[in-house]
């Protein structure tokens, strides 16, 4: 059933129809500089605190989306590990999203563009929310799969080495993963076949991309609903007494950092993946915006563009868990091939401020990324989330995925304020892409050559034994050897 969930979460309606409906309706309330006329195929701005362009101000509403999401995942992140907070906390967020899509049904001209960009920014938000906090699940699911468990009760008997545990559940933590995320594929496919079943016949009607909006939005209602129900009672351990829910948050991150000498290669990553999140979750909203204005904000030429991203998407889980389960490599050899196309990415985007022949200016450009974005940056999701729960301290997961989600979603709080700074300046949307290239081929150098997950899995289990002691979950076995081994290091 939780698959079922993150298919119908699949992003085709919060991450990419309104996204379109919200750009199209500025570029019809703005106008060119130079003629004061519509918008042509010059500049297009629109007045927001001054004349910014069309794409300045896309980029500003991701912007405030990530602040107020920086908010909420410091504020209510930790509140998940306890209780039955993550499940409220996600179908809180999930009714609010699908409202804020069905609203759209009621933006019809071009002078109701502040109010699209309200509805963007809510639906933007509680789709982050319901991703980082349905992904929180996965660590605590993988611990108690028949699988793991067997083996734990083998490791307690003898029967297994801890490093043969330790690599089951690491396997167990990919399954669950990349498997939901080929799901989550699925949906998109899905849902992006029947949309042509309106886009097709009403192409001609001027609220057709309103229907397919609330029309993907339904597809979610329908799978999503369900998992409210039907989703078993994992509860954390009891809210903490003379706690509340509003500073506990902080309480417990300003204490997490204050371990990072505890946890340095989890810390690493997430500063690490700040940089990378930033640069890639930036990229694909600069390319997003080129290629919307390429396309004339067309939801059919997107449907076509986003299903080729759909079924590589889906076929490289597949093909990127079935390479890990034979060669048996861990999950950091995968998320680093994933790393390399993040960087050639942002690389092909920069040089198209210099040539018009590449650096997507064409339309095979779009094609071609849609697919190289599905072949590569699909697993790139899974794996990162993977790369997490094995940096995370058993019993911590809303927390440190509370502050996953300030890195993954919110780090692009600093990307687009500096590329809608750079468009501005320049007047030219390609101009951003140098400062993403070397975003992105920084964070990647660090993630590869710094990262240490096998250590840093040590030290999460430890810390989860020193600060809450023993459980069903976790064994000393598992981290006796690494750490000890690690000690004498340090003292020779």
């Amino acid at each position: 059933m939780q698959y079922a969930y993150y298919n119908g979460d699949n992003g085709v309606g919060p991450n990419v129809y309104s996204a379109t409906l919200f750009q199209n309706f500025l570029t019809k309330a703005g106008h060119d500089p130079v003629t004061g006329e519509s918008c042509g195929t010059g500049q297009c701005v629109i007045n927001l605190g001054g004349q910014k362009t069309v794409a300045s101000v896309a980029l500003i509403a991701n912007g405030i989306s990530f602040a107020i999401m920086t908010v909420f995942f410091t504020t209510i992140g930790s509140c998940a590990d306890y209780g039955i907070w993550n499940k409220w906390i996600l179908i809180i967020a999930t009714v609010i999203s699908w409202a804020a899509q069905y609203g759209f049904l009621g933006i019809t001209m071009s002078s109701q563009w502040r109010a699209a960009m309200a509805l963007y920014i809510i639906s933007y938000i509680t789709y982050g929310v319901t991703l980082v906090f349905y992904a929180s699940v996965f660590p605590r699911l993988a611990r108690n799969t028949q699988t793991t468990k067997d083996a734990r009760g083998a490791l307690g008997r003898g029967e297994c080495t801890p490093e043969e545990y330790e690599h089951v559940e690491m396997m167990e933590r990919n399954r669950l993963s990349v498997i939901s995320t080929a799901h989550s594929n699925w949906g998109y496919i899905v849902t992006l076949c029947l949309n042509l079943s309106l886009l097709l016949p009403l192409a001609e009607d001027p609220m057709v991309d309103n229907y397919t909006l609330a029309f993907s939005n339904s597809y979610w209602v329908v799978l999503g609903l369900p998992w409210f129900f039907l989703q078993k009672d994992r509860r954390g351990a009891p809210f903490p007494k003379g706690s509340h829910w509003f500073t506990i948050g902080w309480k417990q991150i300003f204490g997490a950092i204050r371990h990072f000498k505890r946890l340095p290669y989890t810390f690493i990553y997430l500063v690490a993946f700040f940089l990378l999140a930033d640069g890639l979750n930036t990229t694909g909203s600069v390319i997003g915006i080129v290629q919307n204005q390429h396309i004339q904000f067309s939801f059919l030429q997107s449907t076509y563009l986003n299903l080729a991203n759909a079924t590589t998407s889906t076929l490289s889980c597949y093909v990127f868990w079935y390479i890990q389960k034979w060669r048996k490599w861990p999950t950091k050899h995968l998320f680093v091939v994933t790393n390399v196309f993040t960087v050639f990415i942002a690389f092909w985007g920069m040089l198209g401020l210099w040539t018009n022949k590449v650096g997507f200016h064409n339309t095979w450009e779009f094609w071609f990324y849609n697919v190289m974005f599905g072949l590569f940056q699909a697993p790139y999701y899974a794996y990162a989330q993977t790369m997490m729960s094995e940096l995370t301290p058993p019993g911590y997961e809303g927390m440190f995925f509370g502050l996953f989600g300030i890195t993954n979603r919110v780090s692009s709080l600093v990307g687009p304020n500096v590329c809608s700074a750079i468009i501005n300046r320049t007047g030219n949307n390609w101009s951003a892409f140098i400062f993403l290239f070397v975003d992105c081929l920084l964070a990647a150098t660090v993630i590869w050559f710094f990262v240490d997950v096998r250590k840093g899995r040590a030290q999460a289990i430890a810390f989860s034994i020193e600060e809450r002691g023993l459980n069903g979950e976790v064994r000393v076995e598992q981290v006796e050897k690494i750490l000890l081994k690690e000690k004498a290091v340090q003292q020779s």
